[in-house]
Protein backbone atom coordinates (compact mmCIF):
# COMPACT_ATOMS: atom_id res chain seq x y z
CA UNK A 1 0.00 0.00 0.00
CA UNK A 2 1.27 3.48 -0.89
CA UNK A 3 -0.14 6.79 0.39
CA UNK A 4 0.86 10.26 -0.78
CA UNK A 5 0.98 13.05 1.80
CA UNK A 6 0.82 16.72 0.90
CA UNK A 7 0.39 20.06 2.61
CA UNK A 8 1.96 23.11 3.70
CA UNK A 9 5.30 24.21 5.01
CA UNK A 10 4.59 24.89 8.69
CA UNK A 11 4.54 22.73 11.81
CA UNK A 12 0.79 23.27 11.86
CA UNK A 13 0.53 21.23 8.67
CA UNK A 14 3.34 18.74 9.14
CA UNK A 15 2.75 17.53 12.69
CA UNK A 16 -0.87 16.46 11.99
CA UNK A 17 0.35 14.58 8.91
CA UNK A 18 2.80 12.66 11.08
CA UNK A 19 0.14 11.94 13.71
CA UNK A 20 -2.05 10.31 11.05
CA UNK A 21 0.91 8.44 9.55
CA UNK A 22 1.65 6.85 12.92
CA UNK A 23 -1.97 5.69 13.28
CA UNK A 24 -2.03 4.21 9.78
CA UNK A 25 1.27 2.41 10.35
CA UNK A 26 -0.14 0.86 13.51
CA UNK A 27 -2.88 -0.70 11.35
CA UNK A 28 -0.86 -1.40 8.18
CA UNK A 29 2.84 -1.77 9.11
CA UNK A 30 4.14 -2.17 5.54
CA UNK A 31 2.49 0.98 4.12
CA UNK A 32 4.77 3.32 2.15
CA UNK A 33 4.44 7.11 2.55
CA UNK A 34 5.79 9.80 0.21
CA UNK A 35 5.44 13.53 0.87
CA UNK A 36 4.95 15.84 -2.11
CA UNK A 37 5.38 19.54 -1.35
CA UNK A 38 8.00 21.94 0.03
CA UNK A 39 11.36 20.41 0.97
CA UNK A 40 12.47 22.94 3.57
CA UNK A 41 14.48 22.31 6.71
CA UNK A 42 11.38 21.63 8.81
CA UNK A 43 10.03 19.05 6.38
CA UNK A 44 13.37 17.27 6.23
CA UNK A 45 13.82 17.27 10.00
CA UNK A 46 10.34 15.98 10.80
CA UNK A 47 9.85 13.51 7.95
CA UNK A 48 13.32 11.95 8.04
CA UNK A 49 12.61 10.87 11.62
CA UNK A 50 9.53 9.06 10.35
CA UNK A 51 11.33 7.56 7.31
CA UNK A 52 9.03 9.38 4.91
CA UNK A 53 10.48 10.19 1.48
CA UNK A 54 10.18 13.80 0.29
CA UNK A 55 9.83 14.97 -3.29
CA UNK A 56 9.71 18.71 -3.91
CA UNK A 57 6.74 19.94 -5.91
CA UNK A 58 6.34 23.56 -7.01
CA UNK A 59 3.21 25.50 -6.15
CA UNK A 60 2.18 29.13 -5.93
CA UNK A 61 0.64 30.98 -3.04
CA UNK A 62 -2.74 32.56 -3.73
CA UNK A 63 -2.68 36.01 -2.12
CA UNK A 64 -5.73 38.21 -1.61
CA UNK A 65 -3.70 41.39 -2.13
CA UNK A 66 -1.57 42.77 -4.96
CA UNK A 67 2.01 41.58 -5.00
CA UNK A 68 4.53 41.02 -7.82
CA UNK A 69 5.00 37.56 -6.32
CA UNK A 70 1.50 36.65 -7.50
CA UNK A 71 2.81 36.62 -11.08
CA UNK A 72 5.79 34.45 -10.19
CA UNK A 73 3.70 32.07 -8.09
CA UNK A 74 1.07 31.77 -10.82
CA UNK A 75 3.80 30.32 -13.05
CA UNK A 76 4.76 27.76 -10.41
CA UNK A 77 1.35 26.08 -10.36
CA UNK A 78 1.48 24.64 -13.91
CA UNK A 79 5.07 23.49 -13.25
CA UNK A 80 3.83 21.68 -10.14
CA UNK A 81 0.97 20.12 -12.09
CA UNK A 82 3.39 18.80 -14.74
CA UNK A 83 5.60 17.38 -11.97
CA UNK A 84 2.63 15.66 -10.37
CA UNK A 85 1.39 14.23 -13.67
CA UNK A 86 4.67 12.32 -13.83
CA UNK A 87 5.17 11.56 -10.14
CA UNK A 88 1.68 10.24 -9.48
CA UNK A 89 1.57 8.04 -12.57
CA UNK A 90 5.03 6.73 -11.61
CA UNK A 91 4.05 5.92 -8.01
CA UNK A 92 0.25 5.59 -8.45
CA UNK A 93 -0.69 5.68 -4.78
CA UNK A 94 -3.75 4.03 -3.25
CA UNK A 95 -4.82 7.31 -1.61
CA UNK A 96 -3.81 10.93 -1.01
CA UNK A 97 -4.03 12.62 2.39
CA UNK A 98 -3.86 16.40 2.04
CA UNK A 99 -3.41 18.73 4.98
CA UNK A 100 -4.36 21.61 2.71
CA UNK A 101 -2.76 24.89 1.83
CA UNK A 102 -1.48 26.16 -1.50
CA UNK A 103 1.37 23.63 -1.54
CA UNK A 104 -1.10 20.78 -1.95
CA UNK A 105 -3.00 22.23 -4.92
CA UNK A 106 -1.07 20.51 -7.79
CA UNK A 107 -1.04 17.17 -5.95
CA UNK A 108 -4.78 17.10 -5.27
CA UNK A 109 -5.78 18.33 -8.76
CA UNK A 110 -3.69 15.67 -10.50
CA UNK A 111 -4.78 13.04 -7.98
CA UNK A 112 -8.41 13.79 -8.87
CA UNK A 113 -7.57 13.58 -12.58
CA UNK A 114 -6.13 10.09 -11.99
CA UNK A 115 -9.17 9.15 -9.85
CA UNK A 116 -7.04 8.56 -6.77
CA UNK A 117 -9.14 8.76 -3.55
CA UNK A 118 -8.39 12.01 -1.67
CA UNK A 119 -9.03 13.05 1.93
CA UNK A 120 -8.51 16.73 2.78
CA UNK A 121 -8.21 17.98 6.36
CA UNK A 122 -9.13 21.55 7.33
CA UNK A 123 -7.71 22.74 10.66
CA UNK A 124 -9.27 26.16 11.00
CA UNK A 125 -12.64 27.64 11.83
CA UNK A 126 -12.64 29.44 8.46
CA UNK A 127 -11.18 27.33 5.61
CA UNK A 128 -8.59 28.84 3.30
CA UNK A 129 -9.26 29.37 -0.39
CA UNK A 130 -7.12 26.36 -1.30
CA UNK A 131 -9.09 23.93 0.83
CA UNK A 132 -12.46 25.31 -0.27
CA UNK A 133 -11.40 24.62 -3.86
CA UNK A 134 -9.71 21.29 -3.11
CA UNK A 135 -12.72 20.07 -1.14
CA UNK A 136 -14.58 19.89 -4.45
CA UNK A 137 -12.05 17.33 -5.71
CA UNK A 138 -11.87 15.27 -2.51
CA UNK A 139 -13.82 12.16 -1.62
CA UNK A 140 -13.81 13.12 2.07
CA UNK A 141 -13.19 16.31 4.07
CA UNK A 142 -12.26 16.21 7.76
CA UNK A 143 -12.77 19.40 9.77
CA UNK A 144 -11.68 20.62 13.21
CA UNK A 145 -14.37 23.25 13.88
CA UNK A 146 -18.13 22.83 13.27
CA UNK A 147 -18.27 26.30 11.66
CA UNK A 148 -16.14 25.03 8.75
CA UNK A 149 -18.78 22.50 7.67
CA UNK A 150 -20.85 24.98 5.65
CA UNK A 151 -17.97 25.45 3.19
CA UNK A 152 -18.05 21.86 1.94
CA UNK A 153 -20.64 19.44 0.52
CA UNK A 154 -22.42 17.89 3.57
CA UNK A 155 -22.03 14.33 2.28
CA UNK A 156 -18.23 14.65 2.37
CA UNK A 157 -17.71 16.20 5.80
CA UNK A 158 -16.85 14.64 9.14
CA UNK A 159 -15.90 16.53 12.30
CA UNK A 160 -12.68 14.97 13.61
CA UNK A 161 -10.82 17.74 15.39
CA UNK A 162 -7.15 18.43 14.81
CA UNK A 163 -4.79 15.41 14.86
CA UNK A 164 -1.90 15.72 17.32
CA UNK A 165 1.04 13.57 18.36
CA UNK A 166 -0.30 10.84 20.63
CA UNK A 167 1.72 11.77 23.70
CA UNK A 168 0.98 15.53 23.68
CA UNK A 169 -1.19 15.29 26.82
CA UNK A 170 1.28 13.04 28.65
CA UNK A 171 3.99 15.53 29.56
CA UNK A 172 6.17 15.29 32.64
CA UNK A 173 6.21 18.56 34.60
CA UNK A 174 8.93 17.27 36.93
CA UNK A 175 11.20 16.55 33.96
CA UNK A 176 10.63 20.08 32.63
CA UNK A 177 11.47 21.60 36.02
CA UNK A 178 14.73 19.66 36.09
CA UNK A 179 15.73 20.47 32.51
CA UNK A 180 15.06 24.20 32.80
CA UNK A 181 15.99 24.56 36.49
CA UNK A 182 12.53 25.91 37.31
CA UNK A 183 11.61 26.66 40.90
CA UNK A 184 8.23 26.05 42.53
CA UNK A 185 8.09 29.54 44.03
CA UNK A 186 7.19 31.36 40.79
CA UNK A 187 4.54 30.53 38.22
CA UNK A 188 5.64 29.61 34.70
CA UNK A 189 4.66 31.32 31.45
CA UNK A 190 5.17 29.57 28.13
CA UNK A 191 5.45 31.98 25.18
CA UNK A 192 4.57 29.98 22.06
CA UNK A 193 4.61 31.72 18.69
CA UNK A 194 3.85 28.62 16.61
CA UNK A 195 6.37 26.55 14.70
CA UNK A 196 7.97 29.61 13.08
CA UNK A 197 7.74 31.91 16.09
CA UNK A 198 6.32 35.43 16.09
CA UNK A 199 8.41 38.60 16.03
CA UNK A 200 5.44 40.63 17.27
CA UNK A 201 4.92 38.45 20.34
CA UNK A 202 8.69 38.24 20.89
CA UNK A 203 8.99 42.04 20.95
CA UNK A 204 6.00 42.51 23.23
CA UNK A 205 7.39 40.02 25.72
CA UNK A 206 10.83 41.64 25.60
CA UNK A 207 9.28 45.05 26.29
CA UNK A 208 7.93 43.81 29.64
CA UNK A 209 10.50 41.09 30.33
CA UNK A 210 12.20 42.69 33.37
CA UNK A 211 8.81 43.22 35.04
CA UNK A 212 7.68 39.68 34.20
CA UNK A 213 10.80 38.11 35.67
CA UNK A 214 10.19 39.83 38.99
CA UNK A 215 7.22 37.50 39.51
CA UNK A 216 7.32 34.72 36.92
CA UNK A 217 9.55 32.25 35.07
CA UNK A 218 9.41 32.19 31.27
CA UNK A 219 10.04 29.60 28.60
CA UNK A 220 10.13 31.47 25.29
CA UNK A 221 9.89 29.70 21.93
CA UNK A 222 11.19 32.36 19.53
CA UNK A 223 11.24 30.68 16.11
CA UNK A 224 14.50 29.66 14.46
CA UNK A 225 14.93 32.92 12.53
CA UNK A 226 14.34 35.05 15.62
CA UNK A 227 16.44 33.34 18.30
CA UNK A 228 19.62 35.40 17.92
CA UNK A 229 17.68 38.68 17.84
CA UNK A 230 15.69 37.81 20.97
CA UNK A 231 18.75 36.72 22.90
CA UNK A 232 20.64 39.85 21.86
CA UNK A 233 17.79 42.13 22.96
CA UNK A 234 17.44 40.24 26.23
CA UNK A 235 21.16 40.70 26.79
CA UNK A 236 20.78 44.45 26.26
CA UNK A 237 18.25 44.37 29.11
CA UNK A 238 20.83 42.65 31.30
CA UNK A 239 19.07 39.27 31.07
CA UNK A 240 21.03 36.21 30.05
CA UNK A 241 18.86 33.43 28.59
CA UNK A 242 19.25 30.21 30.54
CA UNK A 243 19.50 32.09 33.80
CA UNK A 244 17.28 34.19 36.04
CA UNK A 245 14.18 32.17 35.13
CA UNK A 246 14.27 33.03 31.41
CA UNK A 247 14.79 30.28 28.83
CA UNK A 248 14.80 30.64 25.04
CA UNK A 249 14.26 27.91 22.46
CA UNK A 250 14.19 28.26 18.68
CA UNK A 251 11.89 25.32 17.94
CA UNK A 252 10.38 22.74 20.23
CA UNK A 253 9.81 19.10 19.39
CA UNK A 254 10.14 16.41 22.06
CA UNK A 255 10.08 18.85 24.98
CA UNK A 256 6.75 20.44 24.01
CA UNK A 257 4.57 18.09 26.03
CA UNK A 258 6.71 18.58 29.14
CA UNK A 259 6.76 22.37 28.78
CA UNK A 260 2.99 22.48 28.38
CA UNK A 261 2.58 20.21 31.39
CA UNK A 262 4.63 22.52 33.64
CA UNK A 263 3.20 25.83 32.40
CA UNK A 264 0.67 27.89 34.36
CA UNK A 265 -0.15 30.16 31.40
CA UNK A 266 0.44 29.95 27.64
CA UNK A 267 0.75 33.06 25.47
CA UNK A 268 0.30 31.97 21.88
CA UNK A 269 -0.73 32.70 18.32
CA UNK A 270 -4.11 31.23 17.40
CA UNK A 271 -3.13 28.59 14.86
CA UNK A 272 -5.35 25.52 15.03
CA UNK A 273 -2.50 23.21 15.96
CA UNK A 274 -1.28 25.41 18.81
CA UNK A 275 -4.82 25.74 20.18
CA UNK A 276 -5.31 21.98 20.08
CA UNK A 277 -2.00 21.38 21.91
CA UNK A 278 -2.93 23.90 24.61
CA UNK A 279 -6.40 22.33 24.87
CA UNK A 280 -4.93 18.84 25.22
CA UNK A 281 -3.16 20.04 28.36
CA UNK A 282 -6.04 22.18 29.64
CA UNK A 283 -3.90 25.29 30.05
CA UNK A 284 -5.13 28.88 30.51
CA UNK A 285 -4.17 30.87 27.44
CA UNK A 286 -3.83 34.37 26.08
CA UNK A 287 -4.25 34.16 22.31
CA UNK A 288 -2.82 36.86 20.06
CA UNK A 289 -4.10 36.09 16.54
CA UNK A 290 -1.92 36.88 13.56
CA UNK A 291 -3.27 40.14 12.20
CA UNK A 292 -3.08 39.30 8.50
CA UNK A 293 -3.60 35.53 8.49
CA UNK A 294 -5.28 34.07 5.41
CA UNK A 295 -9.06 34.53 5.59
CA UNK A 296 -8.49 36.00 9.06
CA UNK A 297 -8.55 32.38 10.25
CA UNK A 298 -6.49 32.92 13.39
CA UNK A 299 -8.79 35.65 14.61
CA UNK A 300 -11.83 33.46 13.94
CA UNK A 301 -10.17 30.53 15.72
CA UNK A 302 -9.39 32.71 18.73
CA UNK A 303 -12.86 34.20 19.04
CA UNK A 304 -14.50 30.79 18.77
CA UNK A 305 -12.68 30.04 22.05
CA UNK A 306 -13.35 33.43 23.62
CA UNK A 307 -17.07 32.99 22.90
CA UNK A 308 -17.27 30.13 25.43
CA UNK A 309 -14.76 31.53 27.91
CA UNK A 310 -11.97 29.15 26.84
CA UNK A 311 -9.24 31.78 26.30
CA UNK A 312 -8.45 35.47 26.61
CA UNK A 313 -7.94 37.14 23.21
CA UNK A 314 -5.80 40.24 22.70
CA UNK A 315 -5.70 41.93 19.30
CA UNK A 316 -2.22 42.51 17.89
CA UNK A 317 -3.11 46.06 16.81
CA UNK A 318 -4.11 47.08 20.36
CA UNK A 319 -1.48 45.13 22.25
CA UNK A 320 0.06 47.69 24.59
CA UNK A 321 2.62 46.78 27.23
CA UNK A 322 0.32 47.61 30.13
CA UNK A 323 -2.57 45.65 28.67
CA UNK A 324 -0.52 42.49 28.19
CA UNK A 325 1.07 42.74 31.61
CA UNK A 326 -2.26 43.40 33.34
CA UNK A 327 -3.92 40.40 31.63
CA UNK A 328 -1.03 38.14 32.63
CA UNK A 329 -1.29 39.34 36.23
CA UNK A 330 -5.07 39.00 36.20
CA UNK A 331 -4.98 35.37 35.08
CA UNK A 332 -2.05 34.22 37.20
CA UNK A 333 -3.41 36.03 40.24
CA UNK A 334 -6.89 34.52 40.01
CA UNK A 335 -7.13 30.77 40.58
CA UNK A 336 -10.86 30.67 39.77
CA UNK A 337 -10.28 32.33 36.39
CA UNK A 338 -7.43 29.93 35.62
CA UNK A 339 -9.65 26.96 36.47
CA UNK A 340 -12.45 28.24 34.26
CA UNK A 341 -10.14 28.82 31.28
CA UNK A 342 -8.52 25.44 31.83
CA UNK A 343 -11.80 23.52 31.85
CA UNK A 344 -13.41 25.38 28.96
CA UNK A 345 -10.50 25.00 26.54
CA UNK A 346 -10.54 21.20 26.86
CA UNK A 347 -13.57 21.16 24.55
CA UNK A 348 -11.19 21.86 21.66
CA UNK A 349 -9.12 18.72 22.24
CA UNK A 350 -10.15 15.67 20.21
CA UNK A 351 -7.83 12.80 21.21
CA UNK A 352 -9.42 10.51 18.63
CA UNK A 353 -8.80 12.87 15.67
CA UNK A 354 -5.77 11.10 14.18
CA UNK A 355 -7.48 7.73 14.57
CA UNK A 356 -10.64 8.92 12.79
CA UNK A 357 -8.66 10.40 9.89
CA UNK A 358 -6.49 7.28 9.57
CA UNK A 359 -9.63 5.16 9.40
CA UNK A 360 -11.08 7.55 6.81
CA UNK A 361 -7.99 7.30 4.59
CA UNK A 362 -7.92 3.49 4.77
CA UNK A 363 -11.67 3.23 4.14
CA UNK A 364 -11.22 5.05 0.81
CA UNK A 365 -8.79 2.39 -0.42
CA UNK A 366 -10.81 -0.24 -2.20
Amino acid sequence: MRIILTGGGTGGHLIPLIAVVQKIRAKVPDVEFIFLGPDGAMEKRLFEKEHIAIKKVFSGKMRRYFSPMNIIDACKVPIGIIQCLWLLVRWMPDAIFSKGGYASVPVVLVGWLYRIPILVHESDCVPGISNIVLGKFAERVAISYPDAEKNFPPSQVVLTGNPLREDIAKGDAIEARKKFSLTETKKIIFVYGGSQGSRTINNKILSILPKLLEKYQIIHQTGEKNLDEVERKAGELGIKPGREGYHTLAFIEEDLKNILAVSDLVISRAGANSIAEIAANGKPAILIPLEHSANDHQRMNAYSLAKIGAAVVLEESNLGENMLLSKIDEILGNSELRQKLSENIKVFYHPEAAEKIAEGVLAMIK
